[in-house]
């Protein structure tokens, strides 16, 4: 299957077309946060202040990079557990936020607001965090950065590599494998 090559900002027509299984290549610029950056975002939003960037058409990558050794833009930048922003993402999917990237489930409520406000979850493969970081070709803090590696970073990517789980239409690249897993029989293999 061939990747399909998007630039940031997403617009609604890209996003809408993208279904679960595809292999996309993103570059332009993401966003970093964690669960505490996500906690404060959604803090700022209550109190209707000014978030640090513009949600419409972005994409928020969990992840808490390494510091970056001499002469690297960051540190090994492998995706963490979506589950725990969870609580958070609906409300920012409703602002215009356009994609997530982690790795992991999303619950119920996340994959109805992907379907309602017409956003997407990618995800990135864990165990390629060093290979994830040489995508990352600038990354500097934008807001938080008490919070350490869980600041919110702008970093720009170039062929940034992630697989579409959750499309807007109800497609989950998850329950699709287990189904197609579940149905493979003993003497299918031989």
């Amino acid at each position: 299957m061939d990747r399909i090559s998007l630039t940031t900002p997403l617009s609604g027509e890209v996003v809408e077309n993208l279904r679960s299984g595809q292999r996309v290549s993103l570059s332009g610029t993401i966003y970093t946060g964690r669960d505490a950056a996500h906690k404060r975002l959604i803090e700022c939003i209550d109190r209707g202040e000014e978030l640090p960037f513009d949600l419409k058409g972005q994409v928020i990558y969990y992840v808490g990079p390494s510091p970056a050794r001499p002469g690297m833009v960051i540190g090994s930048a492998g995706p963490t557990t979506s589950g725990r922003m969870d609580l958070y993402a609906p409300k920012l999917y409703a602002l215009g936020l356009k994609a997530t990237i982690g790795k992991g489930r999303r619950s119920p409520e996340v994959i109805t607001a992907m379907r309602q406000y017409k956003g997407v979850y990618l995800a990135a493969v864990g165990g390629a965090a060093a290979l994830i970081a040489k995508s990352i070709k600038e990354a500097r803090v934008i807001a938080y950065p008490e919070l350490g590696p869980e600041a919110v970073y702008k970093l720009l990517v170039e062929d940034f590599p992630a697989i579409v789980v959750n499309d807007t239409v109800g497609g989950d690249l998850y329950d699709e494998s287990i189904k197609l897993y579940s149905d493979f029989k003993e003497d299918d293999h031989i």
